[in-house]
């Protein structure tokens, strides 16, 4: 089956937020547009929703009176499948429920032509599940838009285990033609974005379920590497009801693998009503008034020290010359060491040393770790952790060293990864087990978390920057230090390992 869907009317099934925002880009592009929602009325009050909306956006320029008035001229709210027997294409937005989603295709797939397309904006269900009993399950795909859906580029483009390769590229090519950024998904659990973001959170809450760590300081850990809202704060907006529930849909859907498992931390929230914002208060507290508490990025005054040595190992020394000049700016002279076994500052016995996984204690009694960071990027937000032997005056020392090299280090407890390296090695862990899967290919994974979900980098533009030997590293430190089968490596990323030794 290879559709043709430039000129094709769509009915847009569910007159929600996400339905009404698929017809308004459908009709944007062209297309004419029938919506329909189950509920009397719906679909109407959704087009005057509409109108308000696009009167706002003419106001502010964004839109001329002849685009408003096509746009809402080719969206026609109907009552009945009757009204729409000539769509080429359905895009159902309706509630998510596999039972709900199987009724609907197989009553359209009796009414509409054998060359209707049927596609699915569902976020997790499996595609092949919905096409299972149609006639035509060829004719079955993904096309999971996110939320707002005119403003929001990306579009998951899904195929189950019977669709047509040629209904996957008609969506494709027509996500394209309709302003968005598509990329191709397998049909397994979370597709891209809701499988690769899990660890975005779960690595937070395991933090906090530790005490490893204070919420802000992990907000500002994460904002501080680009992400413009950190894990706590961003699942108060979501809802931890909603990013619970997705997060066991997840879990369940995989058969239980734990490395998705939930939080207990998380079931706690929900358990108690602490669901965000929408009620409140969740991890933080938003009762009138209150506003989530904010880290100290004051820097502490430098003692005198002896003269110090910058290690790095010999493949990475442009960012120990940075700090270097750095140092010699705030009058501290610093030798550079290019052959060494870490990365990292040595004052006397001190060694304060860029997170290799591996908890400080286990490196030294003088050993303190930071995390990994972005150069120039974002606020100086630092984690650090402290050896259980390490002095009060070598960590005083240690914090104004970091201090004068720009950065608010913030101590965390001495557990396995910090904040920033443990998360983003689980990201990419997630992606590479992704697409050794076929999931989808690494410049999709890339894609779709910049566009579904706005990270700063994708994960394999991650990996680029720090070397999988690296990645992998921090993981096997994890997954020795819990024991169990959520840090387990990737062997995509074991295979990255085996190529970049060989091509040295």
């Amino acid at each position: 089956m290879n559709p043709t869907l430039s000129s094709a009317k769509v009915l847009v099934v569910g007159a929600g937020i996400m339905g009404a925002g698929i017809a308004q880009v459908a009709a944007q592009a062209g297309h004419s547009v029938y919506l329909m929602d189950a509920r009397e009325g719906a679909a109407r009050q959704a087009c005057a929703k509409l109108r308000e909306s696009l009167d706002a956006l003419l106001a502010k320029g964004k839109f001329t009176q002849a685009q408003v008035d096509g746009i809402l001229a080719r969206i026609q709210p109907v009552d009945s499948f009757a009204q729409a027997l000539d769509a080429g294409l359905v895009v159902e937005a309706i509630v998510e429920n596999l039972d709900a989603k199987r009724a609907l295709f197989a009553e359209l797939e009796a009414l509409l032509s054998d060359e209707c397309v049927l596609a699915s904006n569902t976020s997790s269900l499996s595609i092949t599940a919905i096409a299972k009993g149609l006639r035509d399950p060829s004719r079955v795909v993904g096309m999971h838009f996110f939320n707002p859906v005119p403003l929001m580029k990306l579009v998951e483009v899904v195929s189950g285990l019977q669709t047509a390769p040629g209904v996957a590229q008609a969506i494709f090519d027509l996500s394209k033609a309709w302003g968005k950024v598509p990329v191709h998904a397998r049909s397994t659990p979370g597709f891209i974005v809701n499988r690769i973001a899990r660890p975005f959170y779960a690595e937070a809450l395991a933090l906090m379920h530790e005490q490893a760590a204070r919420p802000e300081v992990i907000d500002a850990c994460m904002r501080a590497i680009g992400f413009r809202m950190g894990p706590c704060e961003l699942m108060d907006l979501i809802g931890h009801d909603t990013n619970f529930a997705v997060t066991q849909a997840v879990y369940a859907a995989n058969f239980f693998d734990k490395r998705y498992t939930p939080s207990l931390a998380q079931s706690a929230l929900v358990d108690g009503g602490m669901l965000g914002r929408k009620s409140g208060r969740g991890i933080y507290d938003y009762a009138a008034g209150s506003k989530p508490p904010v880290v100290d990025l004051q820097a502490l005054p430098l003692p005198a020290t002896s003269h110090l040595q910058l290690h790095s190992r010999a493949h990475d020394t442009q960012g120990m010359t940075d700090w270097q000049a750095r140092l010699q700016a705030a009058g501290i002279a610093a030798d550079l060491v290019t052959d060494s076994e870490w990365t990292g500052m040595q004052a006397g016995h001190l060694q304060i040393r860029q997170t290799d996984g591996r908890p400080a204690s286990a490196l030294g009694a003088q050993v303190l770790v930071y995390d990994w960071h972005v150069p120039q990027g974002g606020a100086p937000v630092l984690a650090f952790a402290a050896s259980s032997g390490a002095t009060e005056d070598n960590i005083a020392l240690a914090q104004a060293l970091l201090g004068a090299l720009g950065f608010a280090p913030q101590r965390v407890a001495d557990q396995p990864g910090l904040v920033v390296a443990r998360t983003l090695a689980m990201l990419v862990n997630e992606a590479a087990d992704a697409v050794q899967q076929g999931v989808c290919d690494s410049a999709g994974a890339d894609a779709a978390m910049k566009l579904g979900v706005n990270y700063p980098a994708g994960p394999f533009e991650w990996l680029g920057r720090w070397g999988a030997a690296e990645v992998v590293q921090v993981l096997e430190a994890l997954d020795a230090h819990y024991r169990g089968e959520r840090y387990r490596v990737s062997p995509w990323l074991r295979h990255a390992v085996w190529q970049a030794q060989h091509a040295a």
